[in-house]
């Protein structure tokens, strides 16, 4: 079990790293960014017909939002998966306690 997550590990950091190692010099934008960059190669006098509420200080602090969101979101859905999966242990432990007792 130890050396299947050691290579599952390994893997998933390799998966991570490859990019960053094949395209040194690549500028890794938001989608937001490079959909204004096509809209603005498309149209260039196209003028947005809404403003965002809030515009964050610096790319950090979106990166920032960004990132716990996710953590938010990966919090929500490991919580539901546990939550499912020990609802279903529960419901076996009682489905064979219920069977043992009519046996006895």
């Amino acid at each position: 079990m130890l050396c299947k997550n050691v290579i599952l590990l390994f893997l998933c950091i390799t998966i991570a790293v490859t990019p960053l190692l094949i395209h040194t010099k690549a500028s890794f934008t938001g989608t937001d960014d490079q959909a204004v960059d096509a809209v603005k190669e498309i149209k260039a006098d196209y003028v947005p017909w809404m403003r965002p509420l809030w515009t964050p200080p610096s790319s950090e602090v979106a990166s920032l939002i960004f990132a716990l969101q996710a953590a938010a979101g990966m919090g929500f859905i490991g919580y539901y998966i546990g939550y499912k999966r020990a609802m279903r242990q529960k419901t076996f432990k009682d489905s064979t306690s219920e069977h043992a007792n009519k046996h006895d």
